[in-house]
């Protein structure tokens, strides 16, 4: 797919790709700020929420670490032989307004402010934040699009019910997502789930609703194949991509709310990004990074990566 705008993408300053330097707050890999969606193709934008987290907090700094650490981005990916930034104008759009204090107001506040993006014919890349945002991502993306195919990365299939009394929290926007119909009947594929449940029917929603399960047991095993097999059906079809950091063992990514042993390498979830090149791709997101408990910001540093290669599936 060709860009639909007709002036030049924003370019990469050379000289920065070896010798980073910044200028105030740090952007995504070091592009400009530019909070106008009508200018761009794809949106990078922060979503600085922890408020739907269950265990450990910290992830509402993930996009300022994960900025941070994308400043050693080079611009062409030699795997994928694309560079994005020739392909797509592509900058920081800012973090959205938030309410720290309220899950319901955060939601309505980032569909709101999503669907302008989506509107203005943006697409957006969102980073969290933790995973409770999906829900409203999901919902601004059905105003633009309709149900929509699903692939989610993640240790956890977040179709849980609730948690001390609160419906909605990052355990949770998956369940929430298929009853309200953002996801389309029979087009869900989840890879990744791995560790202990609170019972043998945990996987009975998912199910029920034929959202397609690999686990990260099967992955090791099958690998990237076994995934393509489930993703001939998707293909072709408007497509929604949300990335848990945890589907990464904490051996690789230690700085997330909610680790679980068993999981990807790093060399495994960038395969496994890449091999979804080719998916018709509405927008995707990047969540759960949370720096306090990160090790030498290893965490932040894949993100950073891994936000890379979301961008090439474009």
């Amino acid at each position: 797919m060709k860009s639909r705008k007709s002036a030049k993408p924003h370019p990469q300053p050379v000289d920065a790709l070896i010798y980073p330097r910044f200028s105030g707050i740090p952007t995504f890999m070091r592009l400009p700020h530019i909070p106008r969606a009508e200018d761009l193709d794809l949106a990078l934008i922060g979503i600085p929420f922890d408020g739907g987290t269950t265990y450990r907090p910290g992830a509402r700094f993930g996009p300022r670490n994960i900025r941070v650490q994308s400043a050693m981005i080079r611009p062409w990916n030699p795997v994928l032989k694309v560079n994005p930034f020739e392909k797509w104008r592509i900058a920081d759009f800012g973090d959205l307004s938030i309410n720290p204090l309220s899950i319901e107001d955060t939601y309505r506040r980032i569909a709101e402010q999503l669907t302008n993006v989506l509107r203005a014919g943006a697409r957006p890349v969102c980073v969290g934040g933790d995973h409770s945002i999906l829900l409203p991502i999901l919902r601004a993306i059905h105003k633009q699009f309709g149900p929509v195919a699903f692939v989610q990365l993640d240790a956890h299939g977040d179709t849980w019910g609730g948690y001390f009394g609160s419906p909605h929290s990052h355990g949770t926007p998956v369940k929430y997502a298929v009853e309200e119909g953002l996801i389309e009947e029979g087009y869900g594929l989840q890879v990744g789930l791995r560790g202990q449940v609170y019972s043998e029917d945990d996987f009975d929603f998912a199910r029920n609703h034929r959202i397609q399960i690999v686990t990260s047991e099967e992955f090791h095993h099958g690998g990237v194949e076994l995934v393509q097999r489930h993703l001939k059906k998707l293909r072709g079809r408007p497509a929604y991509l949300t990335l848990d950091i945890d589907v990464v063992d904490p051996a690789f990514a230690p700085g997330t709310g909610t680790p679980q042993v068993g999981g990807l390498s790093s060399a495994q979830i960038l395969e496994l990004v890449r091999s979804l090149k080719g998916m018709k791709l509405v927008g995707c997101d990047l969540v759960e990074v949370s720096p306090p408990y990160d090790n030498a910001e290893i965490t932040s540093l894949l993100a950073a990566n891994l936000l890379f290669e979301l961008l090439c599936l474009f």
